[in-house]
């Protein structure tokens, strides 16, 4: 149920390779440094087209053919931008995000330890942090991807945060991660305005109404999650 093959599909060598060592599908967020350094190699590769106004800083950045990064974008890396991925106007590339092909990060999104495999869109005022996004996910305008509880301060004599923990069929699971995003399956889509709170875990092709806040735990593949609401209109009485 947990396991990465439950939420996309690993026929492809490069997309299986991420969760070769992975029993749960979250165990890839620790281990994207080392895929980074890997995809890299250490250095700054650009293949593709960076833009005038474009930003690259100085940690290893691997820009793949076809991959475009738009005017006023800031890759801080190190990161891999693989073929035909775009980086759009305004975008945030922070530490070790992986951008597979076709993939794109859009214009006032930021992204941060992530994974997008290939085609999967967070075009419009994003932030995904400490996630992965499946294949030919979509992101609503304004979707956030939580990463962090706003009760996970630090504890005074060991400076570490609690670890995220969920429950599946009444069993308690530490992820042992202080910071985890959402995990999207394949397919998965949010409508506009919605946040995954830490620690959402959504299975391939269901899809999230907007405006809805999701709270942690898993969500079952081929669904529609819903946001009910009842709208009241009253006249409104003279000035």
């Amino acid at each position: 149920m947990l396991a990465p093959d439950n939420f996309f599909d690993l026929r492809d060598a490069e997309t299986a390779e991420f969760f070769a060592a992975c029993t749960h599908v979250w165990d890839v967020l620790p281990q994207l440094g080392r895929h980074v350094a890997r995809l890299t190699g250490g250095v700054q590769t650009i293949h593709g087209e960076v833009m005038p106004g474009a930003y690259l800083g100085e940690q290893p950045v691997y820009i793949g053919a076809g991959a475009r990064i738009e005017p006023g974008a800031y890759v801080q890396g190190p990161a891999y931008i693989g073929p035909d991925a775009v980086v759009r106007h305004g975008a945030f590339v922070r530490e070790n995000v992986i951008m597979l092909a076709g993939s794109i990060l859009g214009h006032a999104s930021e992204a941060k330890n992530a994974l997008f495999l290939p085609g999967a869109h967070a075009p419009h005022f994003a932030y995904v942090g400490d996630s992965v996004l499946g294949h030919n996910v979509n992101l609503g305008a304004g979707t956030k991807l939580s990463n962090l509880g706003g009760l996970s301060e630090k504890d005074a004599q060991t400076g570490k945060r609690p670890s995220i923990v969920l429950t599946v069929d009444g069993v308690a699971i530490d992820t042992n991660l202080a910071k985890l995003g959402a995990i999207l399956g394949d397919g998965v889509q949010t409508g506009c305005n919605t946040v995954l709170n830490p620690g959402c875990l959504v299975g391939p092709r269901t899809l999230i109404y907007a405006n809805l806040s999701l709270r942690k735990g898993v969500y079952p593949a081929d669904s529609l999650v819903k946001l009910r609401q009842t709208v009241q209109i009253v006249a409104r009485r003279p000035g």
